[in-house]
């Protein structure tokens, strides 16, 4: 039995409330369960320098934790100064996933920043993350072709994250904190709609694991982001 009651395959409830904030391009506030996280999308004329002349535009992520987003209060990353390992490799996953399914040559020169913003974490709070980016930059797309600035969308797909794990030596879905803190294996996948992987990152935390273990945690991955994908569109919809 799951912490949660949830049997092996299902979701915790799913919420996207989009354009949560005023000011950014495109944003939201996505809820895996008690995982709340508010992603904005902010379009810049303007790329990093070894684009310069390309005619190709860029899309990035950043990612940071509220102090008080846990159990215990964290200290701000920028009261000490630098960013953590964790954080650093969170938002380099943002940015690639993002980048997975957008074409930059239609972007036009031009950059779009994906900020993630943890308020309150209980698991999962990457694949939050990025399944909200998404929400996000598709808002922000669309303020751009809705002002003629691009002549083509240049999003190809959805994107979307989700995390699986063994937990008592049975594969589940979408972990929330007790489950993620005590899983014997832990893994998040990136998927695209239509059946591609954009990523996978799968380790051994208590106890390896088999081929057919791995292939299970990615079919569970499979049914949790066909039910992301759909609660994208709908947020994106109208």
């Amino acid at each position: 039995m799951r912490p949660s009651g949830r049997a092996p395959d299902e979701m915790r409830p799913i919420t996207i409330e989009t354009g949560y904030t005023k000011h950014a391009e495109g944003s939201c506030l996505v809820s895996f369960g008690d995982t709340r996280v508010l992603c904005t999308a902010s379009i810049e004329e303007r790329i990093p320098p070894w684009l310069r002349g390309k005619g190709e535009g860029w899309v990035t992520g950043e990612y940071s934790m509220l102090p008080r987003a846990t159990h215990t209060r964290g200290q701000r990353e920028a009261a000490r100064g630098k960013q953590s390992g964790r954080t650093q490799e969170i938002q380099r996953l943002i940015g690639r996933s993002l980048r997975a399914v957008v074409d930059m040559k239609k972007l036009g020169e031009r950059q779009i920043t994906l900020d993630c913003d943890v308020i309150q974490a209980d698991g999962g709070t990457r694949t939050a993350s990025i399944s909200g980016a998404w929400v996000a930059l598709r808002l922000a797309v669309d303020s751009l072709l809705e002002q003629k600035s691009i002549a083509q969308d240049p999003i190809t797909a959805k994107v979307a994250a989700i995390s699986c794990g063994i937990y008592q030596g049975i594969p589940v879905l979408d972990l929330d904190y007790p489950e993620d803190s005590g899983a014997d294996a832990d893994a998040n996948f990136v998927l695209i709609e239509g059946g591609k992987i954009a990523e996978a990152q799968a380790t051994a935390e208590g106890a390896p694991y088999d081929e057919e273990a791995f292939l299970r945690l990615l079919r569970l991955a499979q049914i949790g982001c066909a039910q992301i994908f759909t609660a994208q569109d709908k947020a994106t919809r109208g």
